[in-house]
């Protein structure tokens, strides 16, 4: 199976994770990264893999991004594995992923993460599962608030063995990153029906829950006390996006 499977990568000035994310993926014959015009090392550490095929096209959205791999870039593979920069594939995922038959009528596998903080993962996040490995035929994205979302036609299976989210870019490189995102969520937010949101955007959309709800679910539901620092770190990140979200939403229903 791992010989089917492209992995494809989205970058933009990634130079701080793309090296860890791409020495997990020397069993792959061609990795496809599609970068946005990076400034910094990004470029120089991707193509030290033999592996990597570089490719650039100027920024729209991560969807479109996304659409141009699919429809240019990927050819005729039979598998395609989209992954952000700061991903990393575990031995247990790419061991399972080796054993794969897959029957005709399946089209992807969602694959859930092990989030970490400064290279520690965590005992549990709020980040959800995403289909990662898919048929491309099938699949197409769209753009939901600040980032993709695949929509994939027939059957999608679970596989058991995570994947690590591990960014480790500079703290105001993650605080510039939320104020963008939190425009582009809350103006997302603002033309959906309440009725078809997911329970964790109706929480953002009633605006005064959401800042204190996903610090305490991940507290304690999701055990990231037993994480120490940098448990408390995750907390205080997720504490200042839902705070960024509900402060646009507010300006905007102000502005009414």
């Amino acid at each position: 199976m791992l010989a089917e499977i492209v992995p494809v990568i989205l970058t933009w000035n990634e130079a701080a994770n793309i090296g860890r994310a791409l020495a997990a993926l020397r069993w792959a014959k061609r990795v496809v990264v599609l970068d946005s015009g990076s400034s910094d090392a990004s470029r120089r550490i991707a193509c030290e893999f033999a592996n990597v095929d570089w490719q650039q096209r100027p920024f729209d959205s991560h969807a479109a991004q996304c659409n141009y791999a699919l429809d240019q870039l990927v050819g005729d593979t039979a598998w395609v594995f989209f992954m952000d920069a700061d991903y990393m594939v575990t031995e247990a995922l790419r061991e399972e992923m080796a054993g794969l038959t897959p029957a005709d009528d399946v089209s992807g596998y969602r694959i859930s993460f092990r989030y970490c903080v400064d290279g520690v993962p965590l005992t549990g996040t709020l980040y959800p599962p995403r289909v990662s490995l898919f048929r491309p035929e099938r699949g197409r994205y769209v753009q939901e608030g600040h980032t993709q979302m695949l929509k994939v036609q027939g059957r999608v299976l679970d596989l058991s063995a995570p994947m690590l989210h591990d960014d480790r870019k500079p703290r105001a490189r993650f605080v510039a990153n939320q104020h963008k995102y939190a425009r582009l969520e809350a103006a997302w937010l603002r033309t959906q029906r309440f009725a078809d949101l997911r329970w964790a955007d109706r929480a953002r959309r009633l605006i005064v829950i959401a800042p204190w709800l996903a610090p305490l679910l991940a507290y304690s539901v999701r055990g990231v006390w037993r994480d120490g620092r940098a448990g408390l770190k995750y907390i205080g990140e997720r504490a200042l996006a839902e705070t960024l979200i509900a402060r646009e939403l507010l300006r905007t229903y102000t502005k009414r």
